[in-house]
Protein backbone atom coordinates (compact mmCIF):
# COMPACT_ATOMS: atom_id res chain seq x y z
CA UNK A 1 0.00 0.00 0.00
CA UNK A 2 1.23 3.45 -0.79
CA UNK A 3 2.02 6.37 1.09
CA UNK A 4 -0.87 8.08 -0.50
CA UNK A 5 -3.59 5.65 0.19
CA UNK A 6 -2.34 4.98 3.75
CA UNK A 7 -2.76 8.91 4.57
CA UNK A 8 -6.26 8.46 2.83
CA UNK A 9 -7.44 5.70 5.16
CA UNK A 10 -5.73 7.65 8.26
CA UNK A 11 -7.58 10.98 7.35
CA UNK A 12 -11.10 8.94 7.04
CA UNK A 13 -10.28 6.71 9.91
CA UNK A 14 -9.96 10.61 11.84
CA UNK A 15 -12.23 12.24 10.54
CA UNK A 16 -14.70 9.36 11.58
CA UNK A 17 -13.63 9.43 15.02
CA UNK A 18 -13.83 12.68 15.00
CA UNK A 19 -17.72 12.68 14.71
CA UNK A 20 -18.29 9.52 16.43
CA UNK A 21 -16.73 11.42 19.99
CA UNK A 22 -19.48 14.51 19.20
CA UNK A 23 -22.42 12.71 20.42
CA UNK A 24 -20.55 10.32 23.07
CA UNK A 25 -18.83 13.26 25.17
CA UNK A 26 -21.95 14.98 24.62
CA UNK A 27 -24.51 12.57 25.93
CA UNK A 28 -26.95 13.45 23.30
CA UNK A 29 -26.31 17.13 23.57
CA UNK A 30 -26.33 19.04 20.23
CA UNK A 31 -23.13 20.53 19.39
CA UNK A 32 -23.30 24.32 18.99
CA UNK A 33 -23.89 25.73 15.57
CA UNK A 34 -20.53 27.01 15.49
CA UNK A 35 -19.21 24.01 16.23
CA UNK A 36 -21.60 21.83 13.69
CA UNK A 37 -20.36 24.44 10.92
CA UNK A 38 -16.28 23.44 11.51
CA UNK A 39 -17.60 19.71 11.72
CA UNK A 40 -19.22 19.95 8.44
CA UNK A 41 -16.46 21.75 6.71
CA UNK A 42 -14.12 19.01 7.55
CA UNK A 43 -13.96 16.54 5.11
CA UNK A 44 -14.24 18.84 2.12
CA UNK A 45 -11.53 20.37 3.87
CA UNK A 46 -9.07 17.56 3.69
CA UNK A 47 -10.39 16.65 0.76
CA UNK A 48 -9.42 19.81 -1.12
CA UNK A 49 -5.96 19.43 0.89
CA UNK A 50 -5.34 15.83 -0.84
CA UNK A 51 -6.40 16.70 -4.38
CA UNK A 52 -4.37 19.98 -4.42
CA UNK A 53 -1.38 17.80 -3.01
CA UNK A 54 -1.77 15.12 -5.92
CA UNK A 55 -2.60 17.93 -8.61
CA UNK A 56 0.46 20.68 -7.84
CA UNK A 57 3.02 18.08 -6.48
CA UNK A 58 5.62 16.38 -7.92
CA UNK A 59 8.19 14.58 -5.28
CA UNK A 60 9.30 17.37 -3.70
CA UNK A 61 8.63 20.13 -6.36
CA UNK A 62 5.67 22.30 -6.85
CA UNK A 63 4.88 21.48 -10.70
CA UNK A 64 2.31 23.24 -13.27
CA UNK A 65 1.28 21.04 -15.85
CA UNK A 66 -1.71 19.28 -17.53
CA UNK A 67 -3.52 18.47 -14.35
CA UNK A 68 -4.13 21.56 -13.62
CA UNK A 69 -5.85 22.75 -16.78
CA UNK A 70 -8.21 19.13 -16.29
CA UNK A 71 -9.15 20.68 -12.48
CA UNK A 72 -9.53 24.37 -14.26
CA UNK A 73 -12.35 22.67 -16.53
CA UNK A 74 -13.46 20.82 -14.05
CA UNK A 75 -13.90 23.44 -11.64
CA UNK A 76 -15.75 25.71 -14.37
CA UNK A 77 -18.02 22.89 -15.01
CA UNK A 78 -18.94 22.59 -11.58
CA UNK A 79 -19.30 26.13 -11.06
CA UNK A 80 -21.37 26.24 -14.44
CA UNK A 81 -23.63 23.59 -12.50
CA UNK A 82 -22.67 20.73 -15.27
CA UNK A 83 -23.78 17.18 -15.08
CA UNK A 84 -20.60 15.23 -13.19
CA UNK A 85 -20.23 12.79 -15.68
CA UNK A 86 -19.80 15.58 -18.43
CA UNK A 87 -17.36 17.59 -15.91
CA UNK A 88 -15.56 14.73 -15.22
CA UNK A 89 -15.23 13.81 -19.05
CA UNK A 90 -14.37 17.45 -19.95
CA UNK A 91 -11.57 17.72 -17.49
CA UNK A 92 -10.24 13.91 -18.73
CA UNK A 93 -10.25 15.08 -22.38
CA UNK A 94 -8.70 18.62 -21.64
CA UNK A 95 -5.92 16.90 -19.47
CA UNK A 96 -4.91 14.62 -22.64
CA UNK A 97 -5.79 17.13 -24.83
CA UNK A 98 -3.18 19.78 -22.90
CA UNK A 99 -0.26 16.50 -22.72
CA UNK A 100 -0.84 15.83 -26.46
CA UNK A 101 0.04 19.17 -27.15
CA UNK A 102 3.06 19.94 -24.45
CA UNK A 103 4.47 16.52 -25.09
Amino acid sequence: MSGVWLAVLLVGAVSMALKAAGPVLLGGQELPDRMQRVVALMAPTLLAALISTQIFASGQSLTVDARVVGLVVGAFGVWRNWPTLLVVVLGTAAAAITRLITG
